[in-house]
């Protein structure tokens, strides 16, 4: 049976241990606990030591430093998915917003998951799959946001030098219509080649811009002006699309 390592990163004990009872009774959970320590330096040094797969971070409010500690994981772990578990007891666009910027693979409410719920996430995270798009479905104008926030990158934040894609004309295609929100199999619909030929160019793309998934290739793509979208009648619905977490559509 493969073990999947989880670590609970908490500042309060009481915390750490109602997490670790809620996942106790799996046989394929291995359970570690982590003060983050000071600006989460000790977190870090315990994740480089133990590698986890799945980091579950408390997010107490004010909420920034523990941001900053997932987007450091994020960054600096990419084989370890970072969910996260918020304190705060409402739904709070603004927040999750702020966590999806962190690259962070999930994002609960600790004060309404039920074990189950936490479970599920944890052995999805671990699969590769990101749990956070359920919770984004539901919340277009969070959708919407990460879609603006897309085209003002690619508005400003190109780079200084000279950029040119590494990717082919025909990935460049792709990739642009995957930034418009189609699946892999209605763009192999509209250029007339198979499905398996469209995963093909993907996992190529993927692998040329060294990017984690469809969305965060689309970001690369973006910021440095190699596609561009235009915001229509229908940018909800693409902004859903282009989240992290279609891994089928690889």
């Amino acid at each position: 049976m493969h073990k999947i390592p989880v670590m609970i990163v908490a500042r309060e004990p009481f915390f750490r241990a109602g997490v670790r009872q809620a996942l106790s009774g799996e046989d394929d959970f291995e359970i570690q606990e982590c003060e983050p320590g000071d600006d989460g330096k000790e977190a870090l040094t315990q994740i480089t030591t133990s590698s986890p797969e799945v980091v579950l971070l408390s997010l107490n409010h004010p909420p920034a430093t523990g941001l900053e500690l997932a987007k450091k994981v994020a960054r600096s772990f990419p084989a370890t998915k970072v969910i996260i578990l918020s304190a705060n007891p409402n739904e709070d666009d603004d927040e999750l917003f702020e966590v999806i910027k962190t690259g962070a693979v999930a994002y609960l409410r600790s004060k309404s998951c039920a074990p189950a719920e936490l479970i599920d996430a944890v052995r999805r995270a671990s699969r590769g799959e990101y749990p956070i798009n359920d919770s984004v479905s539901s919340r277009p104008q969070v959708a919407w946001r990460v879609l603006k926030q897309f085209q003002e990158i690619a508005a400003t934040g190109m780079t200084v030098e000279d950029i040119t894609t590494p990717l082919t004309s025909k990935e460049v295609q792709i990739l642009t219509h995957i930034a418009e929100g189609n699946t892999n199999k209605r763009i192999a619909s509209m250029l007339g080649i198979s499905e398996q030929t469209i995963k093909n160019h993907v996992s190529a793309i993927l692998r040329k811009l060294n990017a984690n998934d469809r969305a965060h290739a689309v970001f690369l793509a973006l910021r440095n002006g190699w596609i561009s979208i235009e915001a229509g009648n229908n940018g909800k619905q693409r902004a859903e699309h282009i989240l992290p977490g279609s891994h089928s559509e690889k």
